[in-house]
């Protein structure tokens, strides 16, 4: 019978490829799809029902991800103690209750007390999740799965576009939607843990000789990956406010927000593609073109059409992007590529904590959003010059 060395560390068993890629898409639909993005279909009920102005909106959105900032410094900062998994477990649960309170006031306060938790939630969450299960899928020969994780945001997008109408007593209910979406979340939380195997030996770190770039290419990236939190949120944020306010677009007020989880959950899987045929920063450009061109087609279209085109392109980039960062993150580590996951997370966190509360702020002045979309789609040409370089 054979005996484990003296002194070797015992692996835990890494898990199931499909188990694994549902346990990370189910992490981030609840903390990200759910937690963090319903607050766009909701935001159209609360300005109805509570008189809600741009700038409060803004802020709103803006403390959420402030919280999604600092949560994400924090984590590179210091690594979690203890076991990830449970850590990952507890920050679902907490963003499925964040989510559910804000149900359950009124005071604007405590919208930005909660959306604040609710973000930083999100970021341990997007940072432990990626990390746990991409580390686990290269260790079992299987990182293509990773497209699966990140389609989560999608999913969790289509879901929460679909419970939020329903979940509506009245044109100015957003009690109910924020109640349903907090159940919802807890229940797919519920199987992550059935799912993600307990703790096993964390993966060797990496030397430079094996990590693919420099300590100066990875700011570069990082400032292109912050440049693309700062354009995609300001749509993302409030496409569906558009919608309602203006009386030509009202008839696709409820699909708007579910053209663009559609959209999201199998894009992860074609922008991962090009990136593997182009490389992942040429990858990177080109979704930053097309959304450029989706955050200007939602301001200049006119039409129906035209802004459901524009929430199906927005959706069709913004997680591509997103995960195309997080791999490349990753491929530029050295050492513990949890770090460098976490910075990437706090870069992209500045920038779309900026763009809703200056959206709110210039909506105030002008009258309407298409200056901050201009912004945001320059921001978004500029991401795509410092990646392709």
């Amino acid at each position: 019978m054979s005996r484990t060395p003296q002194g070797a560390a015992r692996a835990a068993p890494v898990g199931h490829p499909a188990a694994l890629a549902l346990a990370g898409c189910l992490a981030l639909a609840v903390a990200i799809g759910i937690g963090r993005f319903v607050y766009t279909p909701i935001l159209p009920y609360m300005t109805t029902g509570l008189g809600l102005g741009k700038s409060e909106a803004g802020l709103i959105a803006s403390a959420n991800f402030l919280g999604y900032l600092l949560g994400a410094l924090a984590a590179a900062w210091r690594p979690v103690p203890g076991d990830a998994r449970l850590w990952l477990l507890g920050a679902l649960v907490a963003s499925a209750a964040t989510t559910g309170a804000m149900g359950l006031t009124e005071d604007l306060g405590a919208f930005l007390a909660l959306r604040f938790a609710n973000g930083a939630l999100a970021a341990l969450v997007m940072v432990l999740a990626s990390s746990l299960t991409m580390d686990r899928l290269a260790a079992a020969g299987r990182a293509v799965w990773a497209a699966g994780i990140y389609a989560g945001v999608g999913v969790g997008i289509a879901l929460s576009s679909l419970a939020v109408p329903a979940a509506a007593l009245s044109a100015g209910d957003s009690q109910g939607p924020w109640l349903i979406c907090g159940a919802l979340s807890l229940a797919l939380a519920i199987p992550v843990l059935l799912l993600l195997p307990g703790r096993r030996r964390p993966a060797p770190a990496r030397t430079t000789a094996e990590a693919g770039g420099s300590e100066e290419g990875f700011g570069r990236f990082a400032l292109a990956y912050g440049l693309f939190g700062f354009g995609y949120v300001i749509t993302a944020t409030f496409i569906s406010d558009m919608v309602r306010a203006d009386p030509a677009l009202q008839p696709a007020e409820n699909i708007v927000w579910l053209c663009v989880g559609l959209a999201a959950a199998p894009s992860v899987a074609f922008w991962g593609w090009a990136g593997q045929r182009w490389s992942n920063e040429r990858a990177f450009a080109s979704a930053c073109l097309v959304e450029a061109f989706a955050v200007l087609l939602s301001v200049l279209g006119g039409g129906v059409w035209p802004v459901l085109l524009a929430a199906a392109l927005l959706g069709g980039t913004f997680m591509g992007l997103t995960a195309l960062g997080l791999v490349n993150a990753r491929r530029l580590s050295i050492g513990d590529p949890r770090r460098n996951l976490a910075l990437i997370t706090a870069a992209f966190g500045l920038g779309q904590m900026i763009g809703p509360a200056l959206a709110g702020l210039l909506h105030d002045w002008t009258g309407s959003y298409l200056v901050p979309s201009l912004l945001a789609a320059t921001a978004l040409a500029a991401a795509a010059a410092l990646a392709a370089r």
